[in-house]
């Protein structure tokens, strides 16, 4: 083997570490073609043999070198290669390659550029193909873009070109085996005792709940948590592109979309899904996401006896969400008018709870807002919940309360008569206030 040296000074050449990477890649690369093992040997096969073609290209790399670049070839070819460790790394949330020599990773709610590079685009291209081989999808010119699940969850996006005019992009969305629970939702300030409370009486008494809020807003974390107060003797299906929740009832039937075939057939879709399942006797129907056609299928099922719905809608705002409920429903293809697809939204949709991703990273729920009804050709919406910014502190940290606006909303006897009394301080900011100082003072005595 002859590899290309780096002379930086009189000492001995120090071996270029990249092209002693792509030699060793290459030659165990050629060592599975010609003798596969078993699947379930193929590490230790890999490893065995790795440690062989070292040793012919007798090189002696110090230890912490040596075990790098062993690391890197091992991800290389048995994980996602230069991102697996990224993938490793618990506190990240998201990966994003934007070409071979741009990745950047979300940590906290804050975007990062890391100095973790591919070779080139055909690296990029390899690992995409490592990733969607397994789970039976393709991606080539015809067919550039593909979304996937990953075996241990995750949410996987990979654009080649023509579409991707810059090089081939994958975006990893981390799947974390742990569900976040409502109180840890509280303890990261996204989320109140009250609301929770509130939110947790809307769940059990079968009101229908869209949760809102844009990309990466934290809203199927939340979907997951609400559909967590679901009674344990309701039967769950829950529909999803990719699926995600991570319901621990007992009675739950998980339905996941299908892309079509080769030749164009066989797809399943959201609104398939969604058609489907009120074939299958369901107590309650939850919707990973709405983004086509299905939210008029969805606001038919809540309308026909399917209460206790919940899904989920991109959307700026808990008024947008009704605009956007309205895009989705048009998009349907049945001739409806706008005014009686707005009927059907305000009769089919209780809550609004919206999430938002606020700029120093952090999600929070900044509306819980009560659909109560039409008045004239407009939907009326009420504010239960409303987040009030009250400033920055030094270390950029959003200053901001969740409190009660003071109104209780129309439903409150349906609350009442599933055996939920929610007392004033609630629904009341100033009540809900004033205990708040009493118990400062209790803390301080």
């Amino acid at each position: 083997m002859t590899l290309t040296t780096q002379h930086t000074s009189s000492r001995s050449p120090k071996p270029d570490l990249e092209k002693v990477k792509v030699y060793l890649v290459n030659s165990l690369t050629r060592e599975l073609e010609e003798n596969p093992p078993p699947l379930h040997r193929r590490r230790e096969f890999i490893t065995q043999k790795l440690n062989q073609v070292y040793g012919q290209t007798q090189l002696k790399l110090a230890d912490t070198l040596r075990q790098q670049v062993f690391r890197d070839v091992l991800d290389d070819l048995l994980g996602y290669g230069p991102i697996q460790p990224l993938l490793d790394d618990p506190n990240i949330t998201e990966v994003m390659v934007n070409g071979p020599f741009q990745v950047y990773t979300e940590r906290n709610g804050k975007l990062t550029l890391t100095n973790v590079k591919f070779e080139d685009d055909d690296h990029v291209l390899r690992i995409i193909e490592r990733i969607i081989l397994p789970l039976g999808r393709r991606i080539d010119a015809d067919s550039p873009t593909v979304d996937a699940r990953l075996p241990d969850g995750s949410r996987v996006n990979a654009v080649i070109p023509p579409v991707a005019i810059d090089g081939p992009s994958i975006t990893i969305r981390k799947f974390f085996k742990e569900k976040l629970t409502i109180n840890q939702m509280i303890e990261l300030g996204s989320i109140t005792n009250k609301m929770a409370e509130f939110l947790r009486a809307c769940v059990v008494s079968r009101l229908n709940i869209v949760i809102s809020g844009g990309t990466g807003s934290g809203k199927t974390t939340t979907l997951n948590v609400l559909s967590g107060f679901i009674p344990e003797d309701e039967r769950i299906v829950t529909i999803e592109d990719a699926a995600e929740l991570q319901l621990h009832q007992t009675h739950v039937l998980r339905l996941e979309t299908k892309s079509p075939n080769i030749d164009g057939s066989g797809a399943v879709s959201i609104r398939d899904l969604v058609r489907n399942s009120l074939r299958m006797r369901p107590d309650r129907i939850v919707v990973g996401e709405c983004r086509g056609g299905e939210a008029l299928d969805m606001l038919q099922a809540m309308n026909t006896g399917h209460d206790g719905s919940l899904t989920t809608v991109h959307a700026n705002s808990p008024r947008d969400t009704l605009s956007r409920l309205e895009t989705l429903s048009l998009m349907s293809g049945l001739d409806m008018p706008l005014r009686v697809i707005r009927e059907q939204i305000a009769s089919a949709i209780d809550v609004i709870v919206h999430q938002t991703r606020l700029k120093d990273g952090s999600r929070k729920v900044t509306n819980v807002t009560e659909v109560a009804g039409m008045e004239g050709n407009t939907i009326v919406m009420t504010d239960i919940f409303k987040i009030e910014q009250t400033g920055i502190d030094a270390n950029g940290k959003i200053l901001a309360e969740l409190k009660p606006t003071g109104i209780r909303p129309m439903f409150i006897e349906r609350l009442e008569a599933s055996g939920f009394k929610l007392g004033a301080d609630v629904f009341s900011s100033q009540i809900a206030a004033a205990m708040e100082q009493r118990r400062q003072r209790d803390r301080r005595r």
